[in-house]
């Protein structure tokens, strides 16, 4: 179910809201081949309405399920908003939906958290990337054997007689 803040309760006091969001609500499956959603969002927030406005601030957290960009390993990103705030015009030209004297905040933490998706999720800065196809015994397109000397296209050509 989608973070919904009802504007009714608002008119008396502020709002808190504390939980979790399923992955399945934040509509991200298919955002990156390298990075999954599949953890619930985590968010502890505070909702205040101030004029013809709404004010949302507190945290979010999500863990992402990644693969390395250069060894394919799965790991995990932790993304972190501890200072989430949201400002939400209720009248204007940019003015949030309301449906049913209510508003939908999934969209706009799925905006920020698209905003902070890691470029080229790595399982560590000085990953390595593949191992050596040499190491693990790997075969040549016609099928013999490599080794260290016969991967480098330089070794071919040292064969050659000019």
């Amino acid at each position: 179910m989608p973070l919904i803040i009802n504007l009714r309760q608002l008119e008396h006091k502020d709002l808190s809201l504390e939980g979790e969001l399923a992955a399945a609500d934040l509509e991200m499956e298919q955002v990156d081949e390298l990075i999954h959603v599949s953890n619930p969002l985590r968010y502890k927030l505070e909702v205040q309405r101030i004029g013809l406005d709404l004010l949302v601030q507190g945290s979010i957290a999500l863990t992402l399920e990644c693969e390395c960009a250069r060894c394919l390993n799965p790991f995990q990103h932790e993304l972190s908003f501890p200072d989430w705030s949201c400002h939400l015009p209720l009248e204007g030209e940019e003015k949030a939906e309301v449906i049913n004297d209510s508003v939908d905040l999934t969209p706009y933490i799925r905006e920020d958290i698209l905003l902070a998706f890691p470029q080229h999720p790595l399982c560590e800065e000085e990953c390595g990337g593949l191992k050596n196809p040499s190491a693990i015994g790997a075969k040549s397109s016609n099928g013999i054997k490599q080794t260290s000397e016969t991967l480098s296209a330089w070794a071919e050509l040292n064969k050659l007689k000019l």
